[in-house]
C-alpha cells in the first residue's frame, strides 16, 4: 500500500471538499494517484446522490438579485436546517445564482447544464450530494425581464422575491414595499386578467359546494359562488391586495399615488417552507 501523506489527503480534501477519512481511503484506493483519487471521490458523491434520491429536500438557501433590467432567483434546496445556514452551502447557492445572472439561461435545465468551475451546475450539485452528505437539488429557477426590478430576500435564506415595474423610475420605499407584499401575502398572480379560467372555474365550484353544504337556498347559491370568486381575486392577486401597511388602499392604488401610470409587469416568489 502506497504511503499517503497528510498534505496530499489535506489537497485532496481542498480540490474536492470531501471529509478528511474521505480522502485518505480515495488514495489508498487509488495507491496514491491523486487524479484517480479525484475520481474516486466524485463517484462516491454519485452514489451517495442516488442512495439519497428518494429523499425530500425541503430545507434550502433561496437568493434574488438583480443587474439592471434583469433579475433571477435560485432554490437550492437540501434535507436539514443545518445545512442550509451552513456558510458554505449558502456561498454555493450564490455561486448557481451568480451564474444565471451572468448567463441569463432560459430555464431550470438550461441553468443545470452551464459549466460551473469545469463542471456543469447538474455535476457540481451531484458532487456537493457527496461531500455534504444529504440530498442536494436546484428546486426554482426563475428570472424577470422589466424597466425596474426589485429583489426581496427574507432573513434566513428560506424565502426571496422579485418583482419587476413597466417603468425605470420607482420610488425605493414602493419598490421594496411592494416585494415586501408579495413575501408576506403571497399573491398567485399580478392581477385578475392573469388568473385562468381554470383556477376560477375551481373557486367557484368550490364556493357553490360551500354554500349547498351550508343549506343556502338553490336561487342563491350561484351569487355567492361568485361572490366567493371575487373575494378570493381580491385577496390573490398583487394588485387588487391590501395594502399591508394601510389597507385603507390596495397595492394598485399605493404604487399610483407616486405615478399615475406605474404599475407592476410581472413577479416572482419561491420559500422552501
Amino acid at each position: 500500500m502506497a504511503d499517503i501523506k497528510a498534505a496530499d489527503v489535506a489537497k485532496l480534501r481542498k480540490v474536492t471538499g470531501a471529509g478528511m477519512m474521505d480522502c485518505k481511503k480515495a488514495l489508498q484506493e487509488t495507491e496514491g494517484d491523486f487524479d484517480k483519487a479525484i475520481e474516486v471521490i466524485r463517484k462516491k458523491g454519485k452514489a451517495i446522490a442516488n442512495k439519497r434520491a428518494d429523499r425530500e429536500a425541503s430545507e434550502g438557501s433561496v437568493q434574488a438579485k438583480v443587474e439592471g433590467n434583469f433579475g433571477a432567483m435560485i432554490s437550492l434546496n437540501c434535507e436539514t436546517d443545518f445545512v442550509a445556514k451552513n456558510e458554505n452551502f449558502v456561498k454555493f447557492s450564490i455561486s448557481i445564482l451568480d451564474l444565471a445572472m451572468a448567463e441569463k439561461p432560459a430555464d431550470m435545465n438550461a441553468l443545470l447544464a452551464l459549466d460551473l468551475n469545469g463542471k456543469s451546475v447538474a455535476e457540481t450539485i451531484t458532487d456537493e450530494t457527496g461531500t455534504i452528505g444529504e440530498k442536494l437539488e436546484l428546486g426554482f429557477y426563475g428570472s424577470i425581464n422589466a424597466e425596474k426590478i426589485q429583489a426581496y430576500n427574507h432573513p434566513g435564506n428560506n424565502l426571496a422575491t422579485l418583482v419587476g415595474f413597466n417603468q425605470a423610475e420607482v420610488p425605493e420605499q414602493v419598490a421594496k414595499d411592494v416585494a415586501m407584499q408579495i413575501a408576506a401575502m403571497a399573491p398567485v398572480a399580478v392581477d385578475e386578467s392573469e388568473v385562468s379560467e381554470d383556477v376560477i372555474e375551481q373557486e367557484r365550484r368550490i364556493g357553490r359546494e360551500k354554500a349547498i353544504q351550508e343549506g343556502k337556498p338553490e336561487a342563491i347559491v350561484d351569487r355567492i359562488a361568485d361572490g366567493m370568486v371575487k373575494k378570493f381575486l381580491k385577496e390573490s392577486t398583487l394588485l387588487n391586495q391590501e395594502f399591508t401597511k394601510d389597507n385603507k388602499k390596495t397595492i394598485r392604488e399605493y404604487i399610483k399615488e407616486s405615478n399615475k401610470d406605474l404599475t407592476v409587469t410581472a413577479f416572482l416568489r419561491f420559500a422552501v417552507k
